[in-house]
């Protein structure tokens, strides 16, 4: 039996300024690889996969996201104005009130082969962080978690982790209640008008109290798109692994 989640979230408000011409004055989820836009291929495996509400945090040029949303029922949009001055995790912190049930949580910025999401939905556990083995694609965030594989720290340098399990992918599973947790964990930081955390230190910040377990998966087809170094990483590699495993 697999865990029924039907929703995701696509967060997908930053800029996007280290890819420079590669954008096209576009934001960065829609640049293309194989002739489609990460964020058209994300969302048709999403649906391929049941998911049949799928919430996306924009910012920068948020209405080519709305213009989206007219090509799938499936799409609500939400845009966070200040998506220039804060961190990934206040865009999902203005979505908090339209997630209400388990859901995967992605980066918009991803190229990823469609068994990542299954990876996922078909394990019973409840909070999953999705992470691979070593990628050497430069910019990774570094997992470390504890002999039971439950999340304890993630950082982009590995010196200052007593282990490394494996690399953050930028796909989870989580439930509403952990969701609660990371906002109010967002709230203490906030408070303190630390605006540029990512949903990444507030997983870290509630790891004590929550099981967040790290599944890695060995020679998986995934890349992040930052810069244009990570685009010619995609097609050149992934890109054409993926093609072979579809």
């Amino acid at each position: 039996m697999t865990t029924s989640v039907h929703t995701a979230v696509i967060l997908a408000a930053g800029l996007g300024s280290r890819l420079g011409d590669l954008k096209e004055n576009k934001p960065k989820a829609f640049v293309k690889v194989g002739g489609q836009s990460l964020i058209d291929r994300s969302v048709q495996s999403l649906i391929k996969k049941g998911i049949t509400n799928i919430i996306i945090g924009t910012g920068y040029l948020s209405e080519q996201f709305d213009a989206l949303a007219k090509d799938y029922p499936q799409i609500k949009t939400c845009r966070n104005k200040d998506y220039d001055k804060t961190g990934s995790m206040y865009t999902l912190y203005l979505l908090r009130e339209l997630i209400t049930a388990p859901f995967l949580l992605l980066e918009g910025d991803l190229l990823y082969e469609p068994a990542a999401l299954s990876y996922l939905l078909e394990d019973e556990t409840e909070n999953i962080i999705l992470a691979s083995d070593a990628t050497h694609s430069g910019d990774e965030v570094f997992i470390q978690s504890n002999t039971s594989g439950f999340l304890e720290q993630m950082n982009k340098d590995k010196n200052k982790l007593s282990n490394i399990s494996g690399e953050l992918v930028g796909i989870s599973k989580l439930s509403k209640e952990t969701l609660t947790q990371m906002c109010e964990f967002a709230e203490t930081q906030y408070a303190q008008n630390q605006y540029a955390i990512h949903y990444e230190d507030t997983m870290v910040g509630v790891a004590k109290s929550v099981n967040l377990f790290v599944k890695v998966v060995k020679d998986m087809a995934w890349c992040e798109i930052d810069d244009p170094s990570h685009f010619q990483r995609a097609v050149s590699e992934v890109y054409p692994k993926i093609l072979k495993r579809s």
